[in-house]
């Protein structure tokens, strides 16, 4: 079995609530694992990630545990970096032994294609979004974020993230949003599936010989996707 995730916002409620959905997520990983083939996080597990040469984010220690735990048993983990989860270096390669992908991904499971990605940037005239990910990702701004106190830069990034999340929760969308457009294109070049996050809202929606899922989110109504080599799946946690 193959399962997907995204959109876990670990970081973004205060530390009472995040345990608590930290909690489902530990406790679904331990159930899953027994059948699990391979593991994708589209994107956006944690709230905010930023990565120092000998310093990482406290908070999120028990969720990278069991994530050593998947790799250390031969559970291949390909994670997507999402709209917050940027601040990635080689922590997560070097001591997780998991791959970080800063683009969208072409995968073929049992025959079947797959499209997968986060999904930010593809809303139509997204303009705003797309400058603000501009300089939250230039290399001035990650040389700032790793030459003060961690304390400080893990702050900063906190802060940004909240506020391309502002972002993206007040924007409209519209009926025939960007994303469900590209969904559309990619079906229309033959993959069978594409799979996204980002919008955190469920979605199935069947175009020609294919499927476009969205896994959700996690902070309302946790969500995951599965396939079983035969079809591929929404479930609830």
């Amino acid at each position: 079995m193959i399962y997907f995730v995204s959109d876990l916002h670990l970081g973004v409620t205060e530390r009472k609530e995040d345990r608590k959905r930290e909690d489902l997520f530990l406790s679904l990983l331990d159930r899953i694992k027994p059948d699990c083939e391979k593991l994708y996080l589209v994107g956006d597990i944690f709230d905010y990630w930023f990565d120092y040469k000998t310093v990482i984010p406290k908070n999120f220690y028990r969720t990278l545990a069991k994530l050593r735990e998947y790799t250390d048993a031969g559970i291949e983990i390909e994670y997507l970096m999402g709209n917050h989860d940027f601040g990635h270096r080689s922590f997560f390669k070097d001591e997780l032994g998991i791959e970080v992908i800063s683009t969208d991904i072409e995968r073929v499971h049992n025959g079947k294609k797959f499209y997968i990605s986060h999904g930010d940037g593809k809303a139509d005239n997204d303009t705003g979004y797309l400058i603000l990910r501009s300089i939250l990702r230039n290399k001035i701004a990650n040389f700032i974020y790793r030459i003060i106190h961690p304390d400080i830069g893990i702050g900063l990034a906190s802060s940004s993230s909240k506020k391309s999340r502002s972002y993206t929760d007040t924007k409209d969308y519209g009926e025939n949003e960007g994303m469900v457009n590209f969904a559309k294109k990619k079906i229309d070049e033959g993959f069978d599936y594409v799979i996204m996050g980002h919008r955190h809202k469920r979605i199935e929606l069947k175009h020609g010989n294919g499927t476009y899922y969205n896994l959700g989110e996690w902070i309302n109504e946790p969500s995951y996707g599965t396939f079983d080599g035969k079809e591929f799946k929404l479930e609830r946690v």
